[in-house]
């Protein structure tokens, strides 16, 4: 029956299981490869033409890794114009110099790279190209990201890009925000949550002081080579342990499975994954609408393969393996577009990281500004910038990028307006995701064995095929002996709905009844509509708008860096076309607020007033300012903030409106806390707070006038003068 199926090799898995074919992954093995080819010999002088192309050779390998074609372009460079001609020699010269810039930022990712370096070792006759390749590489996020102190150095102390709101602090809005400062943006990310990561998050877990660090989130670096999650435990200096290939199974009595059955039925799952590739070349368009499941049910009955109980049962684990990679039920993964990605998979062997991917979170929010509990629920975008509202606040900017889930997005928790275009709205709606389940463990000893690092149970019915089908061992990275067991497909969705000691008194049944007696994914087209920025102004990130890195920590991570490119051109696209009136619209710097709030007319809590004292009006117009951060840097003094850049997380956010001295009396008045007299202002008074940049000339008139007014009259305090407890 194995022959009528083809004699082809089996097909690309779809699974974390018998990666036979990879190397162990070993970071001081690839410094030692690049070092022996690239570090001793990187001077020009002294190099054979032998020695010259071996190098070359060994950078394209290196760039191939990384995601690079050998010897063409990317999709992505031939848009941005590398090349003044496709196909010809400049076109190999490019590519010859951006292997060798890749290569060289690999071998040393703690320090940052310059042109100034690539200079030393390639020929000046080849400037052109190296600029052209060092930038792409540079403002795609290729080299120079991460977490390593050179990058921080390269943050500019002053702003020079515009303002960048980021909704969520994710992987995908934490990636964001680092780039978007490097590259001079100023930058606020805006968190739901009380805690950074979003789904990647590591508990302790344990009890009596015996507790371990449990990833309940995003758990495995699939792929470590062109990773930049490896990239970023490289910089930290953060141990990977390779998920090793011995995965056992074990029937619903506790038996261990042949190897010679479990073989076979792993081959023939594959040809049948191949059979469905073949078949969908040949209905064209009109497998869109065909389920997964369905094609692989129907070519089991055809070739009359996996017939007796424990084949079934074999069968079926693969098959819940399936939906486990996928995310999704196999009735619910279109026959077309289900594999995708297949052709972007990250080589390498899947990797555990040393005490929790938290490790990767916390170093991706150092010098971070990050506002938690503020859950947005309107984004207003136009031509003028964009709004963010987050409860009673409103954050005003140049532009925002919003990472949150793609259930948010199809609850419509967030408004926008205007109303997002049709399109996008249609790609939301329509893009599907899935469903996956985990039960953590801490148990007083490795009783499954210390040997492995995942084993998996068959079961004996169909529709529960994923119920506590796979089980990882984290013992090796955790700090204590971690079992996790993992549910997908139908058993995903029955599980939502389960008593949660059920759960558990499950799987430990499962656990006490053999191991013991040893010792969604989604229709794909959608995603690029999900992506698509909206007006120059409101972009997207987050793994569901990753085509080809779908359902995965390093798919958010790279949307991040995309993004943050895009913010980059289309910022430099609306400054060329409307410097002028940029120039106008200027609010007062930064400079001359922090010299005018030195000495408030009225102070009271986070708040502080400047006012013109040559006239007691109360109609005259002032500017206030009010602090926003965290309790421990709201008491920050004036020096603090004067010396210290506005980017820093530890100091609070100043933001600023006009009103007038009458407006002032009013909210001095509110009773209660400071949080009162803010929605006050904001909701009574119809006021707006911002930045100094977005209050425009007036704010620059207004500011300007009162400097002046304080110059002619020497020092004072208005306060002295006027009482504003008289206004009625």
């Amino acid at each position: 029956m194995m022959d009528s199926l083809g004699s082809g090799g089996p097909g690309p898995k779809r699974s974390l299981r018998k990666k036979a074919g990879l190397k162990s992954y070993d970071e001081n093995l690839m410094d030692d490869l690049i070092d022996k080819h690239l570090g001793g010999s990187m001077k020009k002088k002294n190099r054979t033409t032998q020695d010259i192309e071996k190098e070359t050779e060994t950078e394209a390998m290196i760039a191939l890794s990384v995601g690079f074609p050998i010897d063409a372009l990317l999709e992505e460079e031939i848009q941005a114009g590398v090349v003044s001609e496709l196909d010809g020699k400049e076109q190999n010269d490019y590519i010859v110099v951006r292997n060798h810039i890749l290569a060289r930022w690999r071998d040393n990712v703690h320090s940052w790279l310059s042109k100034g370096q690539i200079k030393e070792t390639v020929s000046s006759e080849y400037a052109h190209l190296i600029s052209s390749a060092y930038d792409f590489l540079l403002y795609n996020g290729y080299i120079n990201f991460g977490v390593s102190p050179s990058c921080m150095s390269q943050i500019p102390e002053e702003a020079t890009e515009g303002s960048v709101i980021i909704v969520g602090a994710g992987l995908a809005g934490l990636a964001a925000a680092r780039q978007l400062l490097s590259f001079g943006f100023k930058v606020v990310v805006l968190e739901g949550r009380n805690r950074p990561g979003g789904r990647v998050y590591t508990q302790k877990m344990g009890q009596k002081g015996n507790y371990a660090a449990v990833d309940l989130g995003g758990s495995v670096i699939t792929g470590i080579h062109a990773n930049p999650l490896g990239v970023l435990a490289r910089q930290l200096s953060i141990p990977l342990h390779k998920v090793r290939d011995r995965c056992p199974l074990y029937k619903p009595d506790g038996e261990v499975i042949d190897k010679e059955i479990d073989s076979m039925i792993e081959i023939i799952f594959n040809k049948l994954l191949d059979k469905v590739t073949q078949l969908r070349q040949i209905m064209g368009g009109f497998a869109n609408d065909i389920s997964l499941g369905s094609v692989l049910e129907t070519l089991r009955q055809l070739y009359a393969v996996v017939r007796s109980t424990e084949e079934r049962q074999l069968f079926d684990w693969h098959l819940a393996n399936l939906e486990y990679a996928n995310a999704g039920c196999l009735t619910n993964l279109s026959a077309a577009y289900w594999d995708q990605d297949d052709p972007y998979e990250m080589g390498g062997d899947h990797c555990f990281l040393a005490g929790g991917n938290w490790r990767l979170i916390k170093a991706l929010c150092e010098g971070v500004p990050i506002f938690y509990g503020k859950t947005v629920h309107t984004i207003k975008y136009g031509n003028d910038g964009v709004e963010v509202i987050a409860g009673d606040q409103v954050f005003q900017a140049d532009m925002v990028l919003c990472t949150v889930p793609l259930g948010v997005l199809k609850k419509r928790a967030i408004r926008f307006e205007p109303e997002l275009p049709v399109r996008k709205l249609a790609a939301i709606d329509r893009l599907g995701f899935g469903l996956l389940n985990k039960v953590a463990m801490v148990f007083p000893r490795v009783f499954w064995g210390e040997d492995l690092d995942t084993f998996g149970r068959l079961s004996n019915c169909s529709h529960k095929r994923g119920e506590f089908f796979l089980f990882y061992s984290y013992h090796t990275v955790s700090g204590g002996p971690v079992l996790v067991a993992l549910v997908a497909g139908e058993a995903a969705q029955a599980f939502e709905y389960t008593d949660p000691s059920t759960l558990l008194h499950r799987v430990l049944n499962i656990l006490r009844g053999y191991i013991l007696q040893r010792a969604s994914m989604c229709l794909i087209p959608y995603k690029q509509y999900v992506q698509e920025s909206v007006a120059g102004r409101l972009f997207f990130a987050g793994e569901a708008t990753n085509r080809q890195y779908p359902a995965s920590m390093h798919g958010a991570f790279l949307s991040g860096l995309r993004e943050a490119s895009c913010i980059l051109g289309a910022t430099r696209s609306h400054q060329s076309n409307s410097r002028k009136l940029m120039q106008k619209n200027i609010g007062p710097s930064n400079d001359v607020l922090i010299d005018l709030f030195k000495r408030p007319d009225l102070a009271f809590g986070k708040f502080s007033f400047i006012f013109n004292p040559l006239t007691v009006d109360p109609k005259a117009m002032g500017i206030m300012r009010i602090s926003v951060g965290n309790s421990s840097s709201e008491n920050s003094s004036e020096k603090e903030i004067e010396n210290s850049s506005q980017n820093s997380p530890d100091l609070p956010l100043q933001l600023y409106t006009m009103l007038s001295r009458e407006q002032a009396h009013q909210v001095q008045l509110i009773a209660g806390e400071d949080e009162s007299r803010l929605s006050f202002l904001l909701k009574d008074l119809g006021l707006k707070l911002m930045g100094p940049s977005s209050m425009g000339s007036i704010g620059n008139s207004l500011a300007s006038t009162i400097a002046s007014a304080r110059r002619g009259r020497g020092r004072y305090r208005v306060s002295s003068k006027y009482d504003f407890s008289s206004m009625h």
